[in-house]
């Protein structure tokens, strides 16, 4: 203050000083804070970008950026070139499967056609009428006579240019390779799961080199993300409400390994079928090309006793729509199910022809196209009856596909433990006190006498170890109802042991041997995909959630897309369920197109919006935590239990 020149500052002017400069610093802030809340959705929008949502199911994939409007769907097949000469041509096949040319085959088959026509003509069309059926000979008489006519002398289709000899091509072009060309096909996923097999390409190795093979060239040709920028991309992957871990595991690793993805969320099909179609529960029908998967989703949550498995689908019903053309007379007589070619012209005439709507009947003149490399285009006509309608009613009478020998339902087993994971359910058990060893014993032999057969806990069996409250309960006097008898129904033997334990005490491992029998009988059974839905809902835990479950019976996948398919389901449907439950439900629904959503999209759309969500960002497992911890990152973050 003494200096001479400097001007004294006063206590008012440093306070006025001092709260101008906080004051310009708040509108600074205010407007930092404005400028980024704007620029927010915009870094939304660049992640959500920057995610690829994969679906791959056993005949398509489907594949985008959560932010494209529809994935690119492709057929999900690879053709790979022969390492050396000579080497024998080997090729998966499509709408052929084992179980066929047994002898019980074609009684089956025709004991099946049978239990169709009765139900047929005991359903009244919407006149109050009876409906007339329909002898294939009168269309046979017909069809017979029927010579193809000309279109063109050139069909303008073209096999796969091979010439450059390319290692491996996908997709249509790999269904249109010669078969006088030196390339094995092979389709990786078959009824949801690895194609795991004996023959040529049959590896798991092989397998997910194919999967990669087959992702990548999608990614990197037709969404036009170059491979070695995926280190700047995250990755969504559906899997089976029913999964293999192993399997599981060894994608996920193939995908932030090796094909270097930054990091990913496992999700069932099912949950993001709710997520797509904005549904909060549903009893989740998914009806695929080669199996058909069943759900009951609660608020994000897969009920992991209702979890179904059935392994038929779509194709099955191509297939026996051909046995049923070819009893008819089909036209075109060349027509075999080894022939990629000729099974996609069948899959198009079963997606052209096929109905579940009673009310047509009758024979109608149809005519259809084939045009294949090589050879003219040529127009048939064809006159159908029934036909039309006993292929798709497969669904519900599976006798009628002619299967005999294989495992047709799945059930959903507990983990066998993985060394990756040592803290996992298993080092539960084995760390629990005696007491409470014991104690779950007693419970375990105390729960296969219940009256209404709900088993509990659980058993050794194929795949690891099985949950049984998986089990039918339409076996006592439970929830089942009048609409679970037939194929649902377990036997005397078996009948005897739920009923008749009592409480008399045996030993553990007894008990478990009777789970497993009756567990193995239950999966050999071919259940419709009415009693199925019914099952499935029955398995719920409370009667709230299964009221829920009927008034929301959400139909996604392929293999249901037949004209009269959601009022023959629900038809069928409210006849079978519990009488109970008739005066509980007020409404029934059946859901095939939320809102008017193609329903193969669903599942795929659901993903997209999965990676939106503020809750998914604990989900994601990154590639470096991948690296360290192995398997354990998918229990600890997958959003269902593992």
């Amino acid at each position: 203050a003494g200096q001479p020149g400097r001007r004294s500052v006063s206590p008012r002017d440093r306070l006025t000083y001092e709260y101008n400069v906080q004051v310009s610093k708040y509108f600074w802030l205010t407007t930092l804070i404005t400028s980024l809340s704007s620029f927010i959705p915009l870094l939304q929008q660049i992640q959500s970008n920057f995610v690829v949502v994969i679906h791959p199911g056993s005949r398509m994939l489907r594949i985008g950026r959560a932010t494209d409007t529809l994935p690119v769907t492709i057929p999900h097949v690879i053709a790979r070139r022969h390492k050396q000469s000579g080497q024998p041509r080997y090729e998966d096949a499509w709408l052929l499967r084992e179980g066929l040319n047994k002898p019980e085959s074609n009684e089956q088959r025709q004991n099946g056609l049978k239990m169709v026509d009765q139900a047929v003509w005991s359903k009244k069309m919407s006149n109050g009428v009876r409906r007339t059926p329909v002898s294939a000979e009168q269309a046979r008489a017909y069809n017979c006579q029927i010579r193809p006519a000309v279109l063109d002398s050139s069909s303008r289709v073209k096999w796969t240019n091979t010439t450059h000899h390319p290692p491996h091509l996908v997709g249509e072009e790999a269904l249109y390779v010669n078969p006088s060309d030196c390339y094995n096909i092979h389709w990786p996923v078959v009824r949801g799961q690895l194609n795991v097999h004996a023959g040529p390409g049959g590896s798991l190795t092989a397998v997910l080199a194919d999967l990669e093979a087959i992702w990548g060239h999608v990614i990197q040709k037709q969404l036009d993300i170059p491979l070695k920028d995926l280190k700047y991309y995250r990755c969504i992957l559906l899997v089976p409400d029913i999964y293999n871990r192993q399997h599981i595991k060894e994608v996920v690793n193939m995908l932030l390994l090796n094909m270097g993805f930054s990091a990913i969320i496992v999700h069932q099909e099912s949950v993001c079928a709710t997520f797509g179609s904005g549904l909060s529960s549903a009893c989740v029908v998914d009806v695929g090309d080669q199996k058909t998967s069943l759900s009951c989703v609660e608020d994000g949550v897969s009920h992991r006793n209702s979890r179904l498995c059935l392994a038929y689908g779509g194709s099955d019903v191509t297939r026996t729509l051909f046995w049923l053309l070819q009893r008819a007379g089909f036209p075109y007589r060349d027509c075999q199910l080894s022939s990629r070619l000729d099974c996609q012209l069948l899959q198009h005439l079963k997606e052209t022809f096929c109905h579940l709507d009673q009310d047509i009947s009758g024979l109608q003149d149809h005519e259809f196209q084939t045009r294949f490399p090589e050879a003219p285009a040529l127009l048939y006509q064809v006159r159908l009856g029934d036909e039309k309608l006993e292929a798709p009613m497969g669904l519900f009478y599976p006798t009628t596909f002619g299967i005999v020998g294989q495992k047709m339902t799945s059930l959903q087993y507990r983990s066998q433990g993985d060394s990756e994971d040592p803290h996992d359910e298993h080092y539960l058990l084995a760390t629990q006190s005696k007491q409470d060893q014991s104690s779950k014993s007693a419970a375990d032999r105390k729960a296969i006498s219940r009256p209404g057969g709900g088993l509990d806990g659980e058993m050794s069996g194929q795949g690891g170890v099985g949950e049984l409250s998986d089990l039918p309960r339409a076996c006592g006097s439970g929830g089942g109802g009048g609409g679970m008898k037939g194929e649902m129904e377990l036997g005397p033997a078996q009948g005897e042991c739920l009923m008749g334990a009592g409480e008399v005490e045996e030993p553990l491992s007894a008990h478990l041997s009777r789970k497993t029998a009756i567990m193995s009988q239950f999966e050999s059974k071919a259940l419709g995909l009415d009693k199925a839905i019914l099952h499935s809902i029955d398995c719920c835990a409370s009667d709230e959630t299964k009221r829920k479950m009927y008034s929301s019976i959400l139909v996604v996948g392929g293999g249901l897309m037949f004209h009269g398919a959601q009022e023959f389901l629900l038809h069928r449907i409210i006849n079978k369920m519990p009488p109970s439950f008739r005066r509980l439900v007020d409404n029934v629904e059946v859901i095939t197109r939320p809102k008017d959503m193609d329903p193969r999209l669903i599942s795929w759309k659901g993903g997209a919006v999965l990676a939106c969500l503020d809750t998914t960002q604990e989900m994601w497992i990154h590639q470096r935590e991948w690296q360290r911890f192995g398997a354990r990152m998918l229990r600890e973050r997958a959003a269902f239990v593992w």
